[in-house]
């Protein structure tokens, strides 16, 4: 240990413990509101596009082999790097002079999701699903736009001391979002029908209420101050062509990370942290249809008590990173995302129990909540640069969707050979890889090099 990491470990055991109220006041601070406020703007519209529209679609009677396609419309949120340097390097408009560079993006992009709400509103899945997956498609990539531009306004926007804060109120945030587009909207769409409005009519006016919530997110942005950060960025790049601007914003995003120190140690890890969660998660809805439970079990309690211990897990890896250091808060986060598979083993033995269900539900969500917001936060380290922050973190936010979508593709053949138990139990071994790289980068002293933010 070098002297300067021995001053700050000797410093970090005599510093006293924040009590409840230093730590609420973090969670008050102006800068973290607004990250709070703008996570549930970023996860709103995702399943607007997704479940819902389905459920809608399936209401319709639109034939399942179309509603399987739609899955498809969700491509944007894989592919959002691609246009993420056009976010980092152009002016938009107006809206630039006007609010600024972040903030611009901001309003701008909010703008175009109402529009595009407001156009897949109008749609009519018995009649044109084409145009129904164009709209889809349109929210999909305005949505995702939105989350490219929240992303660098978060990282550049939070001080070191309210990074963790913000990280677990954005995580709560865009939970909550994504619980109002579901069931919020269902029920919303229920309550025009009992109003006496026709389903389609119904389902309309539901998508415009939804539209008109965005607006919560473009009030926010309006009321936040444009990032000193993205600001200085933004006067060192003023004499650049905007051609010149996207260049840099595109290479300098992937050539400034292979700088590090073990940057390729760096990217495997990003890759396989969440691995143990997405290969679990991957099967739980069809283990627990399998062992017994009804749809409607699963969705009741996933709704209810799932929602709850995700968002205190989310408050909870808050803690734990604002407590411990960067690499600490990640162990922590890693063992227990993967120990916490372990409950669907017990579930498997227990057998059909409406309350062991909601254990399992419980303590995984809770468990994958702290791991996330952990993971976030180191994400976020790792941009440091705003003349690129939202092109490098759409990059590694997508190579960590690579275990999610790719890695985990396995699973089912795997729990189909050893049986439901032993696939749990295989699931919390997934983890060691990650956490071998773990240590190795400790090791590397990579987390004492990750500073904040500089231009």
């Amino acid at each position: 240990m070098t002297a300067p990491e021995a001053t700050a470990a000797a410093t970090e055991k005599t510093k006293p413990a924040a009590s409840w109220r230093e730590g609420l006041a973090v969670y008050l601070q102006p800068r973290v509101l607004i990250v709070l406020m703008l996570g549930f703007s970023s996860g709103l519209p995702l399943a607007l596009s997704g479940s819902t529209l389905l459920v809608w679609m399936s209401e319709s009677g639109v034939d399942l082999g179309t509603i399987g396609l739609f899955a498809l419309v969700g491509t944007p949120y894989t592919l959002k790097f691609l246009w993420a340097p056009l976010v980092d390097a152009l002016h938009v408009p107006f809206f630039t002079r006007a609010f600024g560079r972040r903030r611009g993006w901001l309003v701008f992009s909010q703008l175009l999701l109402i529009g595009a709400i407001l156009l897949l509103a109008v749609t009519d899945p018995a009649r044109s699903p084409l145009f129904v997956a164009l709209g889809a498609l349109l929210v999909a990539t305005m949505s995702s736009t939105q989350d490219i531009v929240v992303d660098a306004f978060r990282v550049e926007s939070l001080p070191e001391s309210e990074q963790a804060a913000g990280m677990a109120s954005y995580v709560a945030a865009y939970r909550i979002g994504m619980l109002v587009s579901t069931a919020g909207a269902l029920f919303i769409v229920s309550g025009f029908e009992g109003s006496g409005y026709p389903r389609g009519a119904a389902w309309m006016w539901g998508y415009v209420v939804m539209a008109a919530l965005v607006l919560i997110g473009t009030v926010t942005a309006l009321v936040a101050t444009e990032p000193k950060q993205s600001a200085r960025a933004e006067a060192a790049t003023q004499a650049d062509s905007a051609l010149m601007r996207v260049f840099h914003a595109a290479l300098g995003a992937f050539f400034d990370f292979l700088r590090r120190k073990e940057a390729w140690a760096a990217l495997a890890f990003v890759v396989l942290f969440k691995f143990t969660d997405a290969f679990s998660g991957n099967m739980t809805v069809p283990f627990v249809i399998d062992i017994g439970f009804t749809r409607n079990d699963y969705a009741v309690i996933v709704k209810g008590v799932g929602v709850v211990a995700t968002l205190l897990g989310g408050f909870a890896g808050g803690y734990v990173a604002r407590r411990y250091s960067l690499a600490t808060s990640l162990w922590i986060g890693g063992v227990v995302q993967a120990i916490s598979n372990l409950s669907f083993a017990w579930l498997a033995l227990v057998g059909v129990n409406e309350w062991a269900l909601a254990v399992a539900i419980s303590s995984d969500n809770f468990c994958n909540a702290i791991g996330t917001v952990i993971f976030v936060a180191y994400l976020s380290a790792l941009c440091q640069n705003p003349l690129h922050t939202a092109t490098q973190y759409a990059l590694l936010t997508a190579l960590a969707a690579v275990a999610r979508t790719y890695l985990s593709s396995s699973a089912g053949y795997v729990a189909k050979a050893t049986g439901w138990p032993m696939f749990f139990a295989i699931s919390v071994l997934v983890a060691i890889p990650s956490l071998v790289l773990l240590a190795w980068l400790q090791r590397r002293k990579h987390f004492g090099e990750l500073g904040p933010v500089r231009v």
